[in-house]
């Protein structure tokens, strides 16, 4: 089982077409089924309008994939159902820290020591820790209040529970087609630091969505940009805390705008309706993501 799952916060890109494309690719090819997923559970950024543009890309494709889609809105059950079990596991704690308070705390200690700001994989500055040891009375009291806080990993614990941790990842080549070898990756989530899990405008944060509705859906080979590749330890770590099926990763290239940089929905950048509407065709789409 195979899935495409994007954000409907802007239109699809080529860097989408090909993540889209190679996954129908994979399904075609085993014998397999393609799933699409909407990942809109981000209620400030996601806009219904966008579902049916994002739907109607993917038909305009070719892209074959079963009905009705999954949609995260409709599945927020299931995502209070992982925080509960990893709170149980005494594996979750609200952090009231703000992204400048973070940033600040990273600071004070590289000043302190010398040393450059720890920073995660994607270059966020990483998260010290705070409000990790809270009197709970007092926490739950300033969330009663209405205090804006994400709920975050207790990394540390979560590590020491689950143990070494690895996942599969099968080899690609240029064009991002699999070259038959599956190899073991060493997962490192820890990089990561205590890694948000929700926060009041988003039920769940992509690492825990994206685990849980991986297993739910049954999908077996996720395939998806190279950008996520790192992230795979925190989702391998989510895996094993939760007792959800571990499926075979592929992490294909990027497409990158004239700047070098990956393509964005925000910026507009080289969106499949504009090209459409230029002329373009699904074989040019294809040529242009060097398929």
């Amino acid at each position: 089982m195979f899935r495409f799952a994007p954000s409907p916060n802007g239109d699809l890109h080529l860097g989408h077409a090909l993540s889209a494309l190679l996954n129908a690719e994979a399904a075609a090819a085993s014998g397999g089924r393609m799933r699409v997923r909407i990942e809109d559970i981000d209620g400030e950024r996601s806009r219904p309008a966008f579902v049916a543009r994002i739907l109607e890309d993917l038909d305009w494709l070719g892209i074959a994939y079963e009905r009705p889609v999954r949609r995260q809105s409709d599945h927020l059950a299931s995502y209070q159902g992982a925080l509960v079990h990893l709170a149980a596991l005494g594996l979750t704690y609200p952090s009231f820290a703000s992204r400048a308070a973070v940033r600040a705390a990273t600071e004070a200690e590289a000043a302190r020591t010398g040393r450059p700001a720890p920073r995660d994989p994607d270059g966020a500055p990483l998260h010290p820790g705070l409000d990790r040891d809270l009197d709970p009375a007092a926490a739950a009291a300033r969330i009663a209040a209405g205090e804006p806080h994400a709920m975050r990993l207790r990394m540390d614990r979560a590590v020491a529970l689950a143990g070494p941790l690895s996942w599969r990842e099968r080899d690609v080549d240029p064009d991002g087609h699999p070259t038959g070898t599956v190899r073991r990756v060493a997962a490192d989530p820890a990089a990561w630091g205590d890694v948000v899990l929700a926060r009041k405008d988003a039920p769940a944060s992509y690492h825990l969505a994206v685990v849980v509705d991986d297993a739910a859906e049954g999908i077996t080979e996720v395939i998806r940009g190279a950008d996520l590749f790192h992230a795979t330890a925190v989702h391998r770590l989510l895996q094993v805390l939760l007792g959800l099926p571990e499926p075979v990763y592929r992490h294909h290239r990027l497409i990158l705008g004239e700047d070098g940089r990956k393509l964005s929905k925000s910026a507009g950048s080289a969106g499949l309706r504009a090209l459409r509407a230029a002329g373009a065709t699904p074989a040019d789409i294809r040529r242009l993501v060097g398929l």
